[in-house]
């Protein structure tokens, strides 16, 4: 059974948690554009944040890239698809009977922009009666669902058809811990300083009171993903991806294919890296690549302008620090088991 899901909140709330310190990555499991090659699938992204795992886009195979990685093919139980063009959405129903062929019994919520239900009613004669509970949630530019330590944004693109973006935000983390203060105060090892950190006020033995203030720093920025999906050059994609660790956008066409990219709606790498490069991210991934095309040939127009960027290919991985532990960095084959991964920017 499909079910029409709640509209997501744009103004989540809740109170604050303290976050803790989780593991960010981003898993290119098709960086091809429209069609595959034999060296690149088409578009599906995964998240992997902690213990959460985020699809974005579920193109044609994308079940055995997770299959062909070490990933495996996990019970996913979010899917986030941009928009409705076939490259982006033809592995989904696929890889919603394989689920159902192996007993799933876990809820799935697929997302996306308006027209979601629409196009999961029709695929309904190919994946057929399900054992799980299938539920559709659209979301337009604006909307934001809330998770434990960050949110999931929704933002407009210039695509020329219901679409967007996604971006996963994280909450700011309390500063960092004086140790050599909290010594100078008084406060003991132990649960009163785990309370400090958690931004509670605490009272020592004497009546003294001691505020988070008092031993913690500045409150530190979380990290930022953002993923365009297809798309023209758009401020509300400079907007979005302001300040990003990792802003993943389409170059579908080199400069000298400009006037396609223009008449369609994508972008050449050049006008992505301007986008990178406005929005001022720390690393600038460019996926969806016509097949004419090389990542050498993308990279190549790209770094001239903004010179923060890679071209990943499949099975390539970005993991993404906190700021204070350094950049974004690419491990070429980083999701292949028996694979050692190494630095790469193609």
């Amino acid at each position: 059974m499909i079910e029409d899901g709640a509209r997501a909140s744009s103004r989540p709330g809740g109170p604050r948690r303290r976050i803790a310190a989780v593991d960010l990555d981003v898993v290119f499991l098709g960086t091809s554009g429209s069609t595959p090659t034999a060296q690149r699938s088409v578009a599906a992204t995964l998240v992997r944040r902690g213990g959460d795992r985020l699809l974005v886009d579920c193109g044609e195979g994308t079940q055995r890239q997770l299959l062909r990685s070490d990933i495996g093919l996990v019970e996913l139980e979010e899917v986030f698809l941009t928009h409705y063009h076939a490259d982006h959405y033809l592995g989904l129903p696929g890889m919603l009977k394989t689920f159902a062929l192996r007993g799933r019994e876990l809820p799935l919520t697929v997302y996306g922009p308006p027209g979601l239900r629409e196009l999961l009613r029709t695929l309904r004669r190919v994946f057929g009666k399900l054992p799980y509970r299938l539920q559709a949630v659209e979301l337009a530019a604006g909307d934001a669902l809330a998770r434990d330590g960050y949110r999931i944004e929704a933002f407009d693109v210039r695509h020329g058809v219901s679409a967007v973006g996604y971006a996963l935000v994280e909450e700011r983390r309390p500063g960092r811990f004086d140790v050599a203060t909290a010594d100078r105060l008084g406060i003991p090892s132990g649960p009163e300083r785990g309370a400090l950190q958690r931004g509670e006020e605490v009272r020592l033995p004497d009546g003294t009171a001691v505020r988070p203030a008092d031993v913690l720093g500045e409150e530190r920025p979380g990290r930022k993903v953002v993923l365009s999906g297809d798309t023209a050059p758009a401020a509300a994609v400079v907007e979005a991806a302001a300040g990003a660790d990792l802003l993943v956008h389409e170059a579908t066409f080199c400069a000298e294919e400009r006037e396609r990219a223009r008449e369609t709606l994508h972008s050449t790498a050049g006008e992505a890296a301007l986008v990178g490069r406005e929005a001022g991210v720390r690393m600038l991934a460019l996926v969806h690549l016509s097949s004419r095309y090389q990542g050498p040939d993308v990279a190549e127009e790209a770094r001239t302008l903004f010179p923060e960027t890679v071209v990943p290919r499949d099975f390539d991985v970005v993991e993404i620090p906190f700021p204070e532990r350094g950049p974004p960095e690419l491990v070429a084959r980083g999701a292949r088991s028996g694979r050692a991964g190494v630095r790469s920017g193609l």
